[in-house]
């Protein structure tokens, strides 16, 4: 690479605005964090403090290095005293930084404009992203449609248009085959702006995912008749909604299900026919709520300890083992739904009470006596 010409990247600035559609702003920015890194490299020390400032007029650089104002210094390479500080600007708080050198700038050696091609290509990468997940902000909380672009062990990357997002493998459904090229549904969960620049987050397993596609097949819910009070999931295992109606005589989990389960099938279809969904009417009631909640297992009493957040749940012997599910799944989402901690005690059956059966020749003696009587 030739040298680095501060007058070449100045002509360049609003060409770069244009094709990669970013403010002249953001790219006059990153620049200059680039001019920053390149003097740096030639000129200053690793962990010195460096800002540039260009001039578009007359396409020159300008190159600060400052040191961040402390009471007591711990690294002198970035550091100053209050006092000595005071002593180049009287004017100087603590924390704020102030200026050490000035340098003017109008070209760089090879080694140094690499360092600065590397951070400006990295810096527009970053801020070409970060406008477009900015159209995206407004959609966090939404379900979209998107294609799979590439699968990875741990990720599956989604194109969204003209961004794309990861679905990391905790947002995945397990035992779900993703293709490439295949399209699917996917819940914007969020935004990260941590580690390599922003990142759209998507998932198909959270609960959030579930609720909205029962918006999308129960038009009650948009009108307020119904909602969805609660929301327990294991993805591509087992879902538990529980359901609640506003209006009287509303049926809230036959409105869920639809008429030959029409609705819950729908959803059922998008996550996957292995995963089952448990839908159980709300109650104010705990007891009631929890008995509902341990659904399909059939609830003979329940006790609850408010204080303690916690409660037992009795059943027959012969259904134990449905309250408890397959790895105690059953009873897990049932205490995340009610928000209760659950102990399942098995009790026996009462023993109905049974007469002693008579001789049938007693019997037939005593009518004809009855008779000859």
């Amino acid at each position: 690479m030739e040298d680095l010409n501060i007058k070449q990247l100045t002509l360049a600035l609003r060409t770069i605005a244009e094709e990669k559609n970013l403010p002249e702003e953001t790219v006059l920015e990153v620049i200059e964090q680039a001019i920053a890194a390149a003097w740096r490299r030639d000129n200053g020390e690793r962990d010195q403090l460096v800002r540039a400032n260009l001039n578009m007029n007359n396409g020159t650089a300008e190159v600060s290095v400052v040191k961040t104002v402390v009471e007591e210094v711990d690294n002198e390479t970035n550091q100053i005293s209050l006092e000595d500080a005071r002593q180049l600007d009287a004017t100087v708080e603590l924390g704020q930084e102030v200026v050490i050198s000035r340098h003017n700038v109008t070209t760089f050696g090879r080694v140094a404009a690499q360092t600065a091609k590397q951070v400006i290509l990295q810096r527009l990468r970053e801020a070409e992203r970060e406008v477009v997940l900015a159209e995206f902000e407004d959609k966090i909380g939404t379900v979209v449609t998107g294609t799979i672009q590439r699968v990875e062990p741990r990720v599956v990357r989604v194109e969204l248009g003209k961004a794309t997002g990861i679905m990391p493998q905790s947002e995945q459904i397990p035992g779900e085959y993703y293709g490439v090229g295949r399209r699917i549904k996917v819940y914007i969960k969020d935004i990260e702006r941590e580690g390599r620049g922003p990142q759209l987050i998507l998932s198909r397993g959270n609960e959030e995912f579930v609720h909205y596609l029962f918006s999308q097949e129960v038009p009650e819910m948009e009108t307020g008749a119904v909602e969805i009070k609660k929301i327990a999931r294991e993805a591509g295992r087992r879902t538990k909604l529980a359901v609640s109606s506003v209006l009287p005589g509303v049926d809230p989990v036959g409105t869920f299900v639809g008429g030959h389960g029409t609705r819950v099938q729908a959803v059922m279809n998008e996550i996957g026919e292995q995963e089952k969904v448990d839908i159980i009417p709300y109650e104010d009631n705990p007891a009631d709520f929890i008995a509902n909640a341990m659904s399909p297992a059939e609830v003979l009493s329940v006790t609850v300890d408010e204080e303690a957040k916690r409660a037992t749940v009795y059943v027959s012997e012969d259904q134990q083992s449905v309250a408890i599910g397959r790895a105690g799944q059953n009873v897990r989402l049932a205490s995340r739904l009610t928000g209760y901690e659950l102990d399942i005690e098995a009790k026996a059956a009462a023993k109905s009470e049974t007469k002693p059966r008579k001789n049938i020749e007693d019997s037939l003696m005593n009518a004809v006596e009855e008779v000859a009587e």
